[in-house]
């Protein structure tokens, strides 16, 4: 990815901030991508609840890249914000933008996805483990034991990817399913499409499919149309393109999460970080499996 400059990039991507210095009633959002509408719900979210709170929102969008959400966070680090709220690129990378939000003594907050290091004031997401296990059951109530199943992996890296696949594994070791592929498709709607369709290429009696989110869900349904088979198809997030295509009959359930929910409890909870209240290191948003 290009690098922009930290003044350019501020510049291009603020969301509802005067060119004025910011007051120390601003926050920012870091947000691992804006091409996707989980994170669009998210952002509407927090900008919702800070509004309504009194509180100036800046969004920066890094464009799934770690290196642009650093130099995202640089920018800010130097800026009077008085709180930042990422949702991480990676776990892993995150890490060092965390560290830099420390050492300026500002107060970071994530949403979503979690940092592998650094010091975060709360963590607010869903629990992604359990809500692997729903989708690995739902497809157990419906396919029987011994399904044979294909798994569409999130981006590597991240802990919503590793925590998802870790709760289906749990499914799939209390049901009894096959498992005959598990490949990485980034969370991306057009890699979902085309690992979908190398994947039933491969594998052409498959009975159901896990996509760990529903940009991938979308995108293998449209392998599966594509092939005339048919495809039991389960996603992860509830995004309105999702249900909507469970609501027509294309997709089979969606384990639901609450992006909006999940931005405004993270604008909440960094206000009351900053006025010296107690919070909860982790603070889980509630699923829900979302079928016909």
């Amino acid at each position: 990815m290009r690098k922009l400059s930290s003044l350019v990039a501020a510049a291009a991507l603020t969301v509802g901030v005067s060119g004025q210095a910011f007051a120390q009633e601003t926050l920012a959002l870091v947000v691992s991508t804006l091409n996707n509408p989980f994170f669009v719900s998210m952002k509407e979210g927090a900008e919702s609840k800070a509004k309504e709170l009194g509180y100036e929102l800046m969004v920066l969008d890094s464009q799934n890249d770690p290196a642009k959400e650093l130099a995202n966070v640089e920018d800010l680090s130097v800026r009077n914000v008085a709180a930042i709220l990422i949702n991480p690129t990676d776990s892993d990378a995150v890490s060092n933008a965390i560290r830099l939000v420390n050492r300026a003594n500002i107060p970071v907050l994530t949403l979503d996805r979690g940092a592998s290091r650094g010091d975060v004031a709360a963590h607010i997401a869903s629990d992604n483990v359990a809500g692997g296990k729903m989708a690995g059951d739902f497809i157990a109530e419906q396919q029987g034991e011994g399904a044979k199943v294909i798994q569409l992996e999130g981006l590597a890296g991240t802990s919503a990817a590793r925590d998802r696949g870790k709760g289906f594994a749990q499914a799939v070791e209390a049901n009894g399913f096959n498992v005959l592929a598990s490949q990485p498709a980034d969370f991306d709607r057009t890699k979902g499409l085309n690992v979908m369709e190398n994947l039933l290429a491969a594998n052409p009696d498959v009975q159901a499919v896990f996509a760990q989110n529903d940009e991938m869900a979308l995108g293998a349904l449209r392998a599966v149309q594509a092939s005339g088979k048919d495809i039991m198809i389960v996603g992860f997030d509830g995004t309105d393109d999702g249900i909507a295509a469970i609501e027509r009959g294309m997709m089979a359930a969606t384990v639901a999460q609450q992006p909006a929910l999940i931005g405004e409890i993270g604008v909440e909870t960094a206000i009351k970080v900053l006025k010296g209240e107690a919070v909860d290191a982790y603070i889980p948003v509630a699923l829900e499996v979302i079928t016909k």
